[in-house]
């Protein structure tokens, strides 16, 4: 069974920031709300070559199989577009509502519903009022004194005693002999000297008032409110500038956010900031996402598929071409199709990312971090699973994970004639199946409009 053939895989989508600042109206989760663009976009994702059984919401429910899973789309966000942190906000707000709905009615109380009208009031007076300058020290505007670069007066603010000077000396390392006069907890080197121990590392508690003092929010937030401290992290880790998974928002998004959150720690704080996340990932990297699935070979391989499809059209040309120069009678020039609907079949299918041999199997490769995945220490995969799935962990770097290097020392060979998996996802099956009918029924009819012509032309006799 196969899709229309006027079926056309998933258009690749630029990524670009959406606001909703603009309004809210149709249901998402938690209560909150999808504009209707978004909305018609949901209901139609099979006009941009997504069948229902691979939507966004089969895939974060766990409706679909490898590999097109939960799992599979996160190793795609954080491998290929590098923008996991979207996901993975998504997840937590979504356990995060879940959590918050189950607490005791007494426990809600405390953390009230930030309403339309109190968002709307808040981004209008952030318009009024634009985002205060950052403060330096005295000594940093006493530099660009007299420049282009020079500091209004008001921003500037004299360094406590414990405070740093960026343009003074940094501190030294303390030698291994400097520890002995020091007792162990108290300071801040390993016995190494080179790392910081990890229980100097400024608190969530601590970055996310920096952040609020940062945003000018004058409310303190309550701390006997639910999930207080768990909004603090989130607020480190996402929210804050420089932070491990910063998401892509304006300073208004951010700022609104803030002094949302400083009010309550209900999920509606969150409405406007989650409609930009579930946008990307619904209509940005879902569509991306599956388009990059359906490719059934590594690059190496479709590369290689694609050459294969023209070495055949061109040795298709090379035999019509001799045997219309020859003697031999007109029919003998129908032996070219054999070339041209190979050749062809084989060059469009491996243009839409798929090449027919591994098709003609259901197989595809193993994605560069599958392939070692039994090679490596069984806990450090685990690890790096766990790693991702970690709505509070770190940075999703990944550059330092035992893979990268081996695979980039696999030869050209070999990563064409990687190791193979069986596809179990029926619906991602089928979408294959409809292409490589796209590409044989195409490829009958550039078949007999090329032999057509070489039919058509007179004998050469030249041998």
């Amino acid at each position: 069974m196969v899709y229309s053939l006027a079926y056309r895989r998933p258009p690749h989508v630029e990524p670009r920031r959406i606001s909703t600042a603009s309004g809210d109206s149709g249901p998402s989760i938690g209560g909150t709300t999808l504009d209707d663009s978004q909305e018609n976009l949901q209901a139609s994702s099979i006009n941009y070559g997504i069948p229902d059984a691979l939507s966004f919401d089969c895939i974060i429910d766990g409706g679909t199989c490898p590999p097109c899973t939960t799992r599979d789309f996160m190793n795609y966000l954080i491998y290929i577009e590098h923008a996991a942190e979207n996901l993975q906000f998504f997840l937590w707000y979504k356990d995060y509502v879940r959590r918050f709905d189950l607490l005791s009615e007494n426990e809600r109380r405390l953390a009230p519903e930030w309403t339309l009208e109190q968002a709307e009031a808040q981004a209008l007076a952030l318009k009024d009022n634009p985002a205060p300058m950052k403060s330096i020290s005295a000594d940093t505007a006493a530099v660009f004194k007299g420049t282009d670069f020079a500091t209004p007066k008001a921003t500037i603010v004299e360094l406590s005693k414990g405070g740093s000077n960026p343009f003074g000396t940094p501190p030294m390392t303390p030698k291994s002999g400097d520890h002995d006069s020091i007792a162990p907890s108290e300071y801040p080197w390993s016995d190494s000297g080179s790392t910081l121990r990890s229980g100097f590392k400024p608190t969530h508690d601590k970055k996310a008032a920096g952040v609020f003092q940062a945003a000018d929010v004058k409310l303190q937030p309550f701390t006997i409110q639910p999930f207080r401290e768990e909004i603090s992290r989130i607020i480190s880790i996402y929210i804050a500038e420089g932070a491990p998974r910063q998401l892509n928002l304006s300073s208004k998004e951010r700022a609104g956010l803030l002094h949302a959150l400083a009010a309550t720690t209900h999920p509606t704080a969150f409405r406007r900031v989650i409609h930009t996340v579930e946008w990307a990932l619904r209509h940005q990297a879902h569509q991306n996402f599956i388009r990059w699935t359906i490719c059934n070979g590594n690059r190496p391989r479709v590369i290689f598929a694609r050459g294969l499809g023209i070495a055949g059209i061109l040795g298709g040309i090379l035999a019509a071409v001799l045997i219309v120069l020859s003697n031999a009678g007109r029919g003998w020039r129908v032996l070219s199709a054999i070339g041209f609907g190979i050749g062809i079949a084989t060059l469009v299918a491996a243009w839409k990312g798929m090449c027919v041999v591994l098709h003609g199997m259901h197989h595809r490769h193993l994605r560069p971090w599958e392939l070692f995945a039994e090679d490596d220490d069984a806990s450090s995969v685990l690890e790096m699973k766990k790693d991702s799935f970690d709505t509070l962990g770190s940075s999703n770097s990944y550059e330092d994970q035992p893979w990268v290097a081996k695979y980039e020392k696999r030869n050209l060979i070999r990563k064409v004639f990687d190791r193979e998996v069986w596809i179990q996802e029926p619906a991602l099956r089928q979408i294959q199946d409809t292409i490589f009918l796209q590409a044989v029924l195409g490829s009958l009819v550039l078949t007999a409009i090329c032999v057509g012509i070489f039919v058509a032309l007179p004998k050469g006799n030249f041998y």
